[in-house]
């Protein structure tokens, strides 16, 4: 994997505009002269490479690759923020020996450990790359601009005093409608480099990815040792929801059923010598037996609504938006049938938010919007409520090992004074090709 985009919600969408583009070509310009720092973290790891035979590269070499490491996090880091694209890090480098083994045979292990981790010569070739490919191209936006600026602001003023030869592009400047037509190529120039320097920096990113991601090997690593905690966390979920379905059958329906079994057998002993009692009991075990049938309702509804097994997922939502007391607006745009994993995990991950919204946000209402493209089922839960959730709050907590297992992922966007933005995203494939939008409100 050498790199993903992810969601606009957790990054922002971009807006056209002088601002955002004038933002874009200093960050470009910001990459080309970093370009230094990456070629000299670079080299002074080649150095230390070459003294390995004699000794003095056990010292050099581990703060070498520490910086090498430092520079290549920030470009991750870069990436992510300025275009959404993630680039997955290596594993971290080899720890520096402790102090009782940091003599020679302890540097000596650890310049062992770095030669042997692949992601120190990932970063290495990033390194020797860098320079050559992406500043480069990350110096293109900046070299129209500044080449630009030059026959828009400083020809028309100048090209009397270049005297002959005074070429601008393919402009001979030599009269006055020649300096327009410099004029008119430079304000051109300038407004290419504007309009390439955001694509210049997302071409950047995902070249940045290719060098950078992970190696294979750790991203596999990290597939299993995720899978073996989504195991484990659906065995756990599995496991707590077997006990409430116990605990509520027990306290609930079953009490009601024996007691109802209790109530017939007094009323049939009752039957002969005291009619009138006989029939009042009676009267008691059709309610005990209508709170029993309410109870396994309940239960049943708590485990797979009816409602999502027939309708789908987003009748299923807009039946929520109807029980609650907020004002909430559904908006629904899906192909058809989700797998029903995940339709169940959607349904009360939105039932959760919700519940959330109806407790802390104090807003009036609430919108909910479902979504399905490039295999990505995207629920948005939106108010315009008081703000400042937690994160990391049991609920969504919750919520989050509930689309562990899916691969699925939860984003938060919550400032103090609000709005509070909700954003799942569940990897699927609809099970049918026909798209049916619909909206509603509860």
């Amino acid at each position: 994997m050498t790199g993903r985009q992810v969601g606009m919600a957790e990054y922002g969408g971009r807006r056209p505009g002088i601002g955002p583009a004038l933002a874009d070509l200093g960050r470009c310009q910001l990459l080309s002269l970093a370009a230094f720092a990456v070629s000299g973290a670079g080299g002074l790891v080649i150095g230390a490479l070459l003294l390995l035979p004699v000794g003095a590269g056990l010292l050099v070499l581990p703060p070498a690759a520490s910086a090498l490491r430092r520079m290549s996090d920030r470009y991750r880091r870069w990436a992510a923020q300025w275009t959404g694209t993630a680039i997955s890090p290596p594993r971290p480098l080899p720890p520096r020996p402790t102090a009782p083994e940091g003599g020679p045979a302890g540097r000596r292990r650890q310049a062992l450990a770095l030669l042997g981790d692949a992601g120190f010569w990932h970063d290495l070739r990033w390194a020797w790359a860098e320079p050559w490919t992406g500043a480069l191209l990350a110096a293109a936006p900046q070299a129209l601009v500044v080449y630009g600026l030059f026959g828009a602001a400083v020809q028309p003023f100048v090209w009397r005093l270049l005297g002959d030869g005074n070429w601008y592009g393919f402009v001979l400047v030599d009269s006055t409608p020649a300096m327009l037509a410099a004029l008119v190529l430079g304000l051109g120039l300038t407004a290419a480099g504007l309009w390439l320097a955001p694509p210049v920096l997302r071409l950047h990113a995902r070249w940045s990815g290719r060098l950078l991601a992970a190696p294979y090997t750790t991203e596999l690593t990290r597939r299993i040792e995720h899978l073996t905690g989504s195991r484990a966390d659906v065995l756990d979920v599995q496991a707590a929801e077997l006990r409430r379905i116990e605990r509520d059958l027990h306290d609930g329906a079953q009490a009601r059923l024996v007691a109802l079994g209790m109530t017939l057998d007094e009323a049939t002993r009752l039957l002969d010598h005291d009619p009138p009692a006989a029939r009042v009991l009676l009267h008691e075990v059709r309610d005990t037996s209508r709170r029993a049938l309410q109870d396994l309702r309940e239960l049943v509804h708590g485990v797979l609504p009816p409602v999502l097994a027939d309708r789908g997922l987003g009748d299923a939502v807009r039946s929520l938006a109807l029980d609650s007391h907020l004002d909430v607006h559904v908006e629904a745009a899906l192909p058809g049938r989700l797998p029903a994993p995940v339709e169940s995990a959607g349904y009360f991950a939105v039932a959760e938010l919700l519940a959330n919204a109806a407790k802390h946000s104090g807003a009036p209402e609430v919108r909910v919007r479902l979504s399905h493209a490039d295999g990505l089922l995207r629920v948005t839960v939106a108010d315009e409520g008081r703000g400042g959730a937690d994160p990391d709050g049991s609920g969504l907590r919750g919520l989050r090992r509930r689309l562990e297992p899916f691969d699925g992922t939860l984003v938060l966007h919550s400032p103090p004074g609000g709005p509070t933005t909700a954003t799942l995203e569940i990897p699927c494939a609809s099970s049918s090709p026909k798209t049916s939008s619909s909206s509603g409100t509860g």
